[in-house]
């Protein structure tokens, strides 16, 4: 799903699910499920939308047993975003690929994306290889960006940032009039 929709619709989302109240989503049977997925104020998709009930089904689990996701979050170490990702992945729902990340980067975790064209520096500095999805592949890049990390003391946002704006397309919305207006 294009974060771009994702973000244009997000008041519809807090209002339909009751500013994703746990203790609400986890209540919610099919047949309301269903109703809320014909709502124009979101992405009339049921199952993305059952996500939500699943995914606060979850994270009521985390809560029970940390007190809060936050705590989850924080006591989760800085230097395995990787083994996050996939304990994400395992645990929730939809939330492979770069979705994960991109979540945790809304809910204030400091994180990397696999973007196309951060991909395409690994490749390209034949750092990888095989799979991106790889165990192999994914420990080059975690160590990768750690290293990196620990040299300049960036977060792993900026390092992320300043690898996919520095190899492939770019494609930010710059046009050669603006370059150079501040």
């Amino acid at each position: 799903m294009v974060t771009r929709i994702i973000d244009i619709k997000w008041a519809g989302f807090e209002e339909v699910f009751w500013n994703f109240d746990i203790d609400k989503l986890i209540l919610m049977p099919d047949d309301m499920l269903e109703r809320k997925a014909a709502d124009t104020k979101i992405i009339r998709n049921y199952t993305k939308v059952k996500t939500v009930r699943d995914n606060a089904m979850w994270l009521k689990e985390i809560c029970e047993e940390y007190g809060s996701v936050s705590e989850w979050l924080a006591l989760w170490p800085a230097d395995d975003v990787v083994g996050l990702w996939l304990y994400m992945k395992k645990h929730g729902s939809r939330l492979g690929g770069n979705t994960g990340p991109y979540a945790l980067r809304r809910l204030g975790k400091d994180t990397f994306i696999l973007s196309s064209d951060v991909e395409a520096y690994f490749r390209g500095h034949k750092l990888i290889d095989g799979g991106l999805m790889t165990k192999r592949s994914l420990t080059t890049i975690q160590d990768t960006f750690n290293q990196w990390q620990k040299q300049s003391g960036y977060s792993l946002q900026a390092l992320s940032q300043i690898v996919a704006y520095s190899v492939g397309d770019n494609r930010v919305g710059f046009s050669a009039e603006s370059v150079g207006d501040e």
